[in-house]
């Protein structure tokens, strides 16, 4: 079907925003990295608590998916940069604030090219004045450190989004992992998600295991986003999000990144069109308004190369017959409308 658009124009005009990629303590790992891409000037000294923990990683092998450079070619407008620390082994906080005070310096050294969203306000800003927006991102709550005190620091450093758990047990809950264990989430989580809704963080519901999800569901006072899921109807998979639990995001007003990590897709055979086949999957159960994007780039997603392959996303629904109106919600305006439910 040609749609009565140029897809082309669409993607590089419309609010393009991917709501989880792990792409800062990637860059780290890789010597210290630029955001500004590898040929730009490295910055490795001084060392890196994550890159002493974790170790490096090949960038020749495993290159970054989502710098500047990729970004800007794929014309990805706002990107929620998470700082995963569930591998942090006692040293969860720390490694988080390592993380984001290495990132800084890069916020800092490229502000002509990057801007920190606190808002949904500075994401269009940011958009406007030809930047890439970046929304700080915690994966995995262990980084609080048992401690509610913390979370109001972490948004005081510009933290407006967190997950509740990684795929493992937590303090505040279960992860999808943990599946047979049949818990869901603690006090402690519960009493996370009141305080995240109260100071006006965005929930991040990706990664929890289904008692654990709906308990979430029943203690979130806003709207929640799963960052970064797929359908469960599509593939069994236990990142994946069974129907019911599309309807209710839907129903809480949320919005679903869907992700592109391969596995997530398909087990054996992901394919472009298999991941879109997931896209139209959520369109079809939570309807229009609260699915989008969410890659999980530079955290195991090889489905896409990087972020400058994200237009295949647009002329591919495009060529589905979806309407320029319904492109721009998924590209970016349900996350903007979520994270200003949310954060203001």
């Amino acid at each position: 079907m040609t749609p009565d658009y140029d897809w082309q124009t669409l993607h590089r005009e419309a609010l393009v925003i991917d709501s989880h990629n792990d792409t800062i303590v990637g860059l780290i790992r890789r010597d210290g990295q630029s955001m500004a891409g590898p040929e730009a000037p490295a910055r490795a000294e001084p060392e890196s608590l994550i890159g002493y923990l974790r170790g490096p990683v090949d960038t020749a092998e495993i290159p970054i998916q989502s710098d500047l450079p990729a970004m800007r070619e794929g014309g990805v407008d706002a990107g929620y940069f998470a700082v995963d620390n569930t591998r942090a082994w006692g040293n969860h906080l720390a490694y988080v604030l390592d993380g984001f005070g290495w990132f800084h310096a890069e916020l800092q050294a490229h502000s002509d090219q990057l801007a920190l969203a606190l808002t949904a306000d500075d994401i269009l800003a940011a958009k406007a004045a030809g930047k890439v927006a970046v929304v700080l991102a915690i994966e995995n709550s262990e980084a609080l450190e048992r401690s509610l005190h913390v979370l109001p620091m972490f948004y005081r450093v510009g933290v407006r989004t967190m997950t509740i758990t990684h795929s493992i047990r937590t303090y505040a809950g279960d992860g999808e992992r943990a599946h047979h264990s049949g818990g869901g989430l603690t006090q402690f989580g519960r009493d996370l998600i009141a305080a995240m809704n109260d100071i006006g963080m965005l929930v991040d519901v990706s990664h929890l295991s289904v008692p654990a999800f709906w308990h979430a569901m029943q203690a979130a006072r806003a709207p929640v986003v799963a960052s970064h899921s797929s359908c469960r109807a599509l593939n069994e998979h236990g990142r994946n999000l069974h129907d019911d639990q599309l309807r209710a995001i839907a129903d809480g007003g949320g919005v679903i990144g869907v992700s592109c990590v391969h596995h997530f897709v398909h087990w054996t055979n992901p394919t472009l069109e298999l991941y879109l086949d997931h896209i139209e999957h959520a369109v079809n159960v939570a309807g229009i308004d609260h699915v989008g994007f969410g890659s999980d780039f530079d955290g195991g997603s090889y489905l896409l190369d990087d972020a400058r392959q994200v237009p295949l996303i647009t002329q591919g629904l495009a060529a589905r017959g979806w309407s320029e109106p319904h492109l721009r919600k998924f590209l970016g305006l349900n996350h903007l409308r979520v994270f200003r439910a949310a954060c203001g």
